[in-house]
């Protein structure tokens, strides 16, 4: 029993040592306090990628709280083709008009929905078992179901269902892009963007440059008449009509072409990125410790400011970052 006790503590002593000399971004040169910077007058309950949940189950949309309210058991899934989009686990999906609260549309799915996306009539939905179904709003009659492989653990950033044109294109849980024809309803095209065990969803889906870009947790994928793919450690993306931007967790800062060629990249050691907004010429990105960094697009020069972070959830609306209650505007 001594030894077990002795052993014990050595095992705390250990832990609370490597916790103490954890290491964190410390900047040798900081400009000067962020000066955008200002109460938000409401809190932020919850996160989705494109809305937010304040007070009172309230809906933040564009810089503004909606009259709109999401049922007490309802998570916020976001906001697609004017709808605000809830579901409980249960599988009753809500779509609520932001222009007329009165229009409300409600699915009961039976299973678990991970996020969902709208397009005219289409409602394309991912369940939590990495099921793809699209489904007619007016009638509620299923046009087409996949399934895919069930996900262990997943990353929380969970992408929606992407329309262009006949097309809807799913970022599944498990790190493949899977392309459906709604008009055909046929499956055209399964692409691998990853294969790990686990955190292996779509993290990030878009169209950059006419070409489809997604990304895992662990790889980045650039897919148009061939496939590309580069393996980072990635903690999130974000791009403009000609460049990519990834951000590891490694603290770096990638400049990427939209065929994954390297243009640039700065690394500030030990850096906890929250989030990137691009603003002009400017890329801005929060950093945990409480400095925002402002990095010229071809990342030849920055300039690091303090400012106050708060522990909560982080909401990028436009060129703003919602912490708790409190804002940071890039403008």
């Amino acid at each position: 029993m001594k030894l077990l006790i002795i052993a014990l503590i050595s095992v705390t002593a250990l832990i609370f040592s490597a916790c103490s000399s954890k290491e964190v971004f410390e900047p040798t040169h900081v400009k000067d306090d962020w000066e955008h910077v200002g109460n938000s007058k409401f809190t932020i309950k919850n996160i989705s990628p494109d809305a937010a949940l304040v007070e009172d189950h309230k809906v933040l949309l564009h810089g503004k709280v909606l009259d709109i309210s999401i049922e007490d058991n309802h998570r916020l899934l976001g906001v697609s083709d004017g709808w605000i989009m809830s579901s409980s686990v249960e599988g009753n999906l809500t779509l609520q008009h932001s222009a007329d609260s009165k229009k409300i549309e409600k699915f009961n799915l039976k299973r678990t929905v991970a996020t969902a996306s709208v397009k005219g009539d289409l409602l394309a939905v991912l369940f939590a078992n990495n099921e793809m179904a699209i489904y007619s709003i007016a009638d509620k009659s299923l046009f087409i179901k996949e399934q895919g492989d069930a996900p262990i653990v997943v990353n929380s950033k969970i992408v929606k269902p992407n329309f262009k044109d006949d097309l809807v294109i799913f970022a599944t849980l498990d790190g493949k892009v899977v392309i459906i024809n709604s008009k055909t309803k046929k499956k055209l095209r399964t692409v691998i963007v990853s294969s790990e065990e686990h955190f292996n969803n779509i993290i990030y889906l878009d169209f950059v440059d006419n070409k489809i870009v997604a990304a895992t947790g662990h790889k980045i994928l650039s897919l148009a008449q061939k496939e590309i793919r580069l393996a980072y450690d990635i903690r999130s993306v974000i791009a403009d009509a000609k460049e990519l931007f990834v951000a590891t967790k490694q603290g770096e800062i990638i400049s990427l072409t939209p065929e994954l060629q390297q243009n640039a990249k700065l690394k500030f050691p030990f850096a906890h990125f929250l989030g990137m907004i691009i603003s002009h010429d400017k890329l801005y990105v929060l950093e945990k410790e409480g400095y925002i960094i402002e990095i010229s697009k071809d990342l030849s020069k920055y300039t690091i400011y303090e400012v106050d972070v708060e522990d909560g959830y982080v909401f990028i609306d436009g060129k703003i970052f919602f912490v708790d209650d409190e804002y940071i505007s890039v403008e």
